[in-house]
């Protein structure tokens, strides 16, 4: 497993998400956080709408038989996201953190995400609660999730706290933060910026991208490795698992984590033994042809 510097912690390249931890009885989702903790994983991402809240309280039922652990974890949550509409006020991010807290059993959140933005987000109020939460101990660092660069830009200057993290959807079917950057001066669809340089922000901003979904193809609908509707995909990944003698799972996970930006993968497994396999990836070094051969492969095209 690969380490980086992100705030005051060595956090793991390799994130374990907990959003379907809920759907598991609690023996497999206790072998799975296991399995994340042997694998080298020590960064766990969990959000207040996850199952509910029941995801978060499935962990903390985890911490209360095994309080050793704690120690050995990065705990961030996420809040913003209610029933039919976005919440980033003052009173709504502290209930949030109030409610996470409880749910898993702990006294501080590590790191604090606010889900989406908000049309609605006041910057002066979100500070305001940013500042209560550390104040009081209650959440180490914050970050956002699907900002663009503008919207980062109106937080940080409000703020007195700096912005760590920004989770945003990427892998090689999802890759439109890094499309437009190699098409600059063209006129194709490729060379469309839908985020704002948001990718290029964070680098030159010391924020740390945590890439959701790197599995899937479009938005939830589904995973491609494996799937036969991209063969030639799946004929690139399997060389290149052949080649390092891992799986395609461990190959995706290294195209992401090649990039230099130090991409953090949030993965959304509820299998072990896939989840073994995307840490393998963090010890695999792409060559750069093979990046680009996984991009291409995946139906990118360069100028």
């Amino acid at each position: 497993m690969k380490y980086q510097h992100l705030a005051d912690y060595s956090a793991s390249s390799v994130i374990m998400g907990c959003m379907r931890l809920n759907q598991l009885d609690e023996d497999k989702a206790f072998s799975l956080i296991d399995t994340a903790l042997d694998s080298g994983i020590n960064y766990f991402d969990h959000a207040d709408i996850y199952g509910d809240g029941e995801c978060e309280k499935v962990f903390g039922k985890y911490l209360s038989l095994f309080p050793e652990k704690r120690s050995k974890m990065i705990i961030q949550s996420k809040c913003g996201i209610c029933s039919g509409y976005y919440d980033l006020s003052k009173e709504h991010i502290i209930e949030s953190v109030e409610g996470s807290l409880k749910r898993l059993n702990i006294d501080r959140l590590d790191i604090l995400l606010l889900h989406r933005p908000d049309a609605l987000l006041e910057p002066e109020e979100i500070a305001q609660a940013f500042s209560t939460l550390h104040e009081q101990g209650k959440v180490g660092a914050f970050g956002v999730s699907n900002f663009n660069s503008m919207q980062l830009e109106l937080l940080r200057k409000w703020t007195s706290l700096p912005i760590v993290v920004n989770q945003l959807q990427f892998g090689p079917m999802f890759t439109g933060m890094i499309d437009f950057a190699m098409n600059t001066n063209m006129k194709n669809e490729n060379a469309c910026d839908r985020d704002g340089m948001t990718l290029d922000y964070c680098r030159l901003n010391g924020i740390t991208v945590q890439a959701w979904s790197p599995f899937q193809y479009g938005f939830f609908e589904g995973v491609f490795v494996g799937n036969p509707k991209f063969p030639v995909l799946n004929s690139c990944l399997q060389d290149l698992a052949d080649l390092y003698a891992v799986t395609k799972n461990s190959i995706v996970a290294a195209w992401i984590l090649r990039h230099p930006a130090k991409i953090q993968l949030v993965s959304g497994t509820t299998n072990p033994e896939r989840l073994k396999e995307i840490c393998s990836g963090a010890n695999i070094e792409l060559t750069r042809s093979q990046w680009y051969d996984i991009y291409k492969a995946a139906g990118n095209t360069l100028p």
